[in-house]
């Protein structure tokens, strides 16, 4: 995926689809458009670049009224879920898996964290040439291989719908077949294991953390 020339680029706190993300700006602080479209990231530590189209971002939503400068009368609004709403065991070892390709297929990388009680351990590793979808499944079969028990609870969080009907709702593989074969065996070994589907980019700490370890994986090519 192209980058913005690092020497010449400003970062600019904005607004991309309800989330404050960082935007690339000229020294003048004017956005950085290329056919288009503005080059984005959500944390300024983050490798990883995404290119979306100019009229995506704007200002960061401050509540202010547009025509009077006045504050908004104040309105009840659901808050973003921070938690996961499925119940987690406190014994599980919980695995946050993301996968990441620069291009489709493309250079791609796994990131992947495990917690357990008061233990982490980081995983991010380059895959080579892949598509988005291998990445997802190889982030998985990663975490996965690091476990030595199969009778303590595991919990997997994906953002991959692909990947989470292929793995948790039984679709049937057209593609990556030999892959899936050996995650599926994997999983059949463990006594109590889920897989759950999280929403990307929606403020959960431990995703946010393996897409950037899956993202700098790309970039360090290690």
């Amino acid at each position: 995926m192209p980058e913005a020339n690092k020497k010449e680029t400003d970062w600019t706190r904005m607004q991309f689809k309800k989330n404050k993300v960082w935007v690339a700006t000229d020294g003048s602080k004017n956005l950085i458009v290329k056919n288009g479209k503005v080059l984005i990231k959500y944390q300024l530590k983050q490798d990883y670049e995404y290119w979306v189209h100019e009229k995506s971002v704007g200002p960061i939503d401050t509540g202010q009224s547009k025509i009077s400068g006045k504050k908004k009368p104040a309105q009840k609004r659901k808050s973003k879920p921070k938690t996961f709403k499925e119940p987690i065991p406190h014994d599980a070892v919980c695995i946050f898996t993301d996968g990441a390709s620069s291009g489709n297929p493309g250079p791609s990388g796994v990131g992947v964290l495990l917690k357990y009680g008061k233990h982490e351990k980081e995983i991010s590793k380059y895959i080579g040439i892949a598509t988005n979808n291998i990445a997802e499944l190889e982030a998985i079969k990663t975490g996965l291989l690091e476990l030595k028990k199969t009778d303590t609870p595991v919990r997997i969080f994906t953002d991959s719908s692909y990947a989470y009907g292929l793995l948790a709702l039984g679709w049937k593989a057209k593609k990556n077949q030999t892959l899936v074969n050996v995650i599926r065996e994997t999983i059949s070994k463990f006594k109590d294991l889920k897989l759950i589907k999280v929403k990307g980019h929606a403020g959960h700490a431990e995703n946010e953390q393996a897409d950037f370890l899956a993202t700098s994986a790309i970039k360090n090519k290690r």
